[in-house]
C-alpha cells in the first residue's frame, strides 16, 4: 500500500510530515508526499484574520475529499472549529513541546526587554499576554514561516518575537529560544505543539494504519481545549488560550480569554476523567462565560 500523504509546502510542515511519513515506513507502509498551496500560503502578506477560517486546512481537507491525498498532515493549532463532513481525525501523534518561547537579539528575557521594546507576532492571544505582562511593549504585526520571522528578527525589525516551541525543535533550531514562557505568563494556544492526522472516514485501510500512531493522552488534550474554545465560540480575531495536561486517568484544562490589549483576563481550570475530556472542555468553557469571557471577545484592539 502506498499512501499519499499531503502537506502544506513550508520547511516546518515538510519536517513534520517526515515524522509521520518515518514512523509509516517503521511499520512498512510506504508513502508518497503530496505538497499543497493553502489560502494562507497563497496570501502570506495578508494579515490571517482577514482571511476567514481554516486558511492552512481547508485546501488539504478538499485534496482529500477528492481524493488526490489519502491523508493531511495538520498543526493542531491550525484547525478550525467546524468538522468536515465525510472526514475524520485518525490520530494524534504524541505532542511536542507545546509552550511559547521568546526569541530576542540581545538574549534578554520577557521581563528584561528594553522599556518600549517591539516585539514580534500577529496572534491576538500572545499579543494580549505580551501586553498584560508588560504593557509598554510596542507589539508589531509579523506574518510569515519561521524562518522568515527569524530573518526578521536579525534584520532588527524587531527587538523580540514569540515562536512556539515545537516549530523550532522540529527544525533544529532551538538554540535560538531565549526564554520558554511560563504558562502562568503566557497560556498556549489549543492544538500548539500536537500534529493532527485527517483522513476519509471510509479509508479504512488508511484510518487503520494511523491508529497506530495515535497518542490517547495528546488526543484527550486536544479534544477538551478545542472543545473550550468551541463553547465559547472563538474565532482567529480573539485572544483565547487552552492547554489540558493528562496525569494518568485525570486530564487538567486550563482556559483565558483576554482583552486585546491584556488588561483583563477571565481564567480558570477544571479537572476531570481523561475520558470525559470534550464534556470538560464544554464546562470550562461555560465558565469562562459567566466570569465575563463574552465582554472581552467583543472588545477591539486600539
Amino acid at each position: 500500500m502506498i499512501i499519499k500523504v499531503g502537506t502544506r509546502g513550508s520547511r516546518l510542515a515538510l519536517a513534520m510530515t517526515a515524522l509521520v511519513t518515518d514512523a509509516l515506513a517503521q511499520r512498512g507502509i510506504r508513502c508518497e508526499v503530496v505538497t499543497i498551496r493553502t489560502q494562507g500560503d497563497r496570501h502570506p502578506d495578508a494579515p490571517t484574520r482577514t482571511l476567514g477560517s481554516g486558511v492552512f486546512v481547508k485546501d488539504l481537507e478538499i485534496s482529500l475529499a477528492e481524493g488526490r491525498i489519502d491523508v493531511a498532515v495538520h498543526s493542531a493549532k491550525d484547525l478550525h472549529g467546524e468538522t468536515t463532513a465525510g472526514l475524520v481525525f485518525a490520530a494524534f501523534p504524541p505532542r511536542a513541546d507545546p509552550l511559547d518561547v521568546l526569541v530576542s537579539r540581545d538574549g534578554r528575557g520577557l521581563r528584561s526587554l528594553a522599556t518600549g521594546a517591539a516585539v514580534g507576532t500577529e496572534s491576538p492571544r500572545r499579543r494580549a499576554f505580551l501586553l498584560a505582562a508588560r504593557p509598554d511593549l510596542s507589539i508589531q504585526g509579523m506574518r510569515g514561516n519561521v524562518d522568515t520571522r527569524l530573518r526578521k528578527l536579525e534584520s532588527g525589525s524587531v527587538d523580540a518575537i514569540v515562536l512556539a516551541a515545537a516549530g523550532l525543535a522540529r527544525l533544529g533550531l532551538s538554540d535560538w529560544i531565549t526564554e520558554s514562557l511560563d504558562p502562568r505568563v503566557m497560556l498556549p494556544e489549543a492544538g500548539q505543539g500536537a500534529m493532527a492526522l485527517q483522513t476519509r472516514g471510509d479509508a479504512n485501510d488508511v484510518v487503520g494504519a494511523l491508529k497506530a500512531l495515535d497518542d490517547a493522552a495528546t488526543r484527550a488534550a486536544v479534544d477538551a481545549e478545542r472543545t473550550m474554545v468551541a463553547a465559547l465560540g472563538g474565532t482567529c480575531d480573539t485572544a483565547i488560550a487552552a492547554f489540558a495536561r493528562c496525569d494518568g486517568d485525570t486530564l487538567v484544562l486550563e482556559g483565558a480569554v483576554l482583552a486585546p490589549d491584556g488588561s483583563h483576563i477571565v481564567r480558570d481550570r477544571l479537572d476531570g476523567a481523561t475520558h470525559d475530556a470534550r464534556r470538560i472542555g464544554e464546562e470550562l468553557g461555560r465558565r469562562l462565560i459567566a466570569l465575563g469571557a463574552k465582554a472581552l471577545m467583543t472588545e477591539v484592539v486600539r
